[in-house]
């Protein structure tokens, strides 16, 4: 495979909306026209702003199942990654997992989400939702899995990533250093608002996919500590089913909702709340564009993005508890709107095409 142009992108695969497919977006807004390659590609289960990109897929995407559910071919990717070579002045990959062992004879650099989580110390509480099937065959290739990961992180020129956590993950498990970039706010406070119907302001909100590791169990759980509070659970996943079963009269599930409504939710919550050990932390980017604080998790990307105090408040553990004491300090805090909007507004698409362009720049 071989490029006509300066940049090239490569992708883990395309077949969710999550925050590494809006970086994705965001990379490609930095380089116009810069194809991206990817193992599998699902339109319907992407953002559909990848309609007008060009994206290439792998010979894996002729496999139909994959493209409904790419769990299932975990131990394949790093064979059809490291078959393909994407020739260009330089090629970003983005990678949480395989996207690094791509081959190119230009200069490669990657934009490292996390090392693999089912590969490393997260391994079983990531993979809790996955098919037995990709369970079994993780714990099976884990070893060689490891050597190839690490084989391949150690082909890139330049590495960045997204938040101080990641970074010292990096240098622990790699030994290579990386360069903080985070990635700019997914979703703009000045697009349109459509009201979430059977919902009225003033709830606590929690944004984010229904993972067994993203704990918001223990959100829900700490609703049964506050009674007078309500709580709005938007997004879809795996563990719904129990969630709901879980939940008590003030906690409401309003699944997967777009960008005019996910506005509206934070617009009209009293504030953010999220249990998850997350990488990059964005969700609370996007609470404080709209003015709205957040009570996180003290782990993960949350210590670069929230500022205890001044965007929003720490608890110690994934725990009900913990939850509902953070939730009750949150809600009986002022905030300045002031504030909380211009951090948000650091986290800017220009900022992330700067550090990209520089990095680029250093490795031609």
């Amino acid at each position: 495979m071989r490029t006509m142009g300066q940049v090239a992108i490569v992708h883990d695969y395309l077949t969710q909306r999550g925050g590494a497919e809006r970086v994705v977006l965001a990379m490609v807004a930095a380089f116009p026209g810069a194809p991206v390659y990817t193992s599998v590609y699902e339109p319907s289960g992407t953002f559909p702003e990848f309609a007008a990109v060009d994206v290439r897929p792998l010979w894996t995407n002729r496999i139909g199942w994959l493209r409904h559910d790419h769990r299932r071919g975990l131990p394949i990717y790093p064979m059809a990654f490291g078959s393909c070579r994407a020739d260009a002045d330089v090629v970003i990959c983005s990678s949480s997992g395989f996207a690094h062992g791509v081959r190119t004879a230009g200069r490669k650099i990657v934009y490292c989400h996390t090392p693999a989580r089912w590969l490393y110390d997260e391994a079983q509480t990531y993979l809790t939702n996955w098919p037995a099937i990709v369970r079994i065959a993780a714990r099976t290739v884990r070893a060689p899995m490891r050597a190839w990961d690490r084989r391949a992180a150690g082909t890139a020129d330049a590495v960045l990533t997204n938040s101080g956590a990641v970074r010292n993950r990096i240098a622990e498990l790699y030994g290579l250093e990386a360069t903080v970039a985070p990635p700019p706010a997914g979703l703009s406070a000045s697009g349109p608002r459509r009201r979430v119907e059977g919902v009225e302001p003033g709830f606590v909100l929690t944004v984010g996919r229904l993972l067994a590791y993203k704990n918001v169990d223990a959100v829900v759980r700490a609703m049964a500590e506050l009674p007078t509070v309500r709580l709005v659970v938007a997004g879809t996943g795996p563990e719904q089913a129990r969630l709901e079963a879980a939940s008590g009269p003030n906690v409401t599930l309003v699944g997967a909702v777009d960008e005019a409504e996910l506005r509206w939710l934070y617009d009209n919550c009293a504030g953010l709340v999220s249990a998850s050990f997350e990488d990059f932390g964005l969700t609370p980017v996007e609470a404080a564009l709209h003015g709205r604080p957040a009570a996180v998790l003290r782990r993960g990307g949350f210590l670069d993005t929230v500022i205890e105090g001044t965007t929003g408040v720490f608890f110690d553990e994934p725990s009900a508890l913990a939850a509902a004491q953070a939730i009750t300090e949150m809600i009986a805090t002022t905030w300045c709107h002031k504030t909380l909007t211009s951090h948000g507004a650091q986290y800017s698409q220009e900022a992330f095409t700067r550090a990209l362009t520089e990095a680029a720049a250093c490795s031609t």
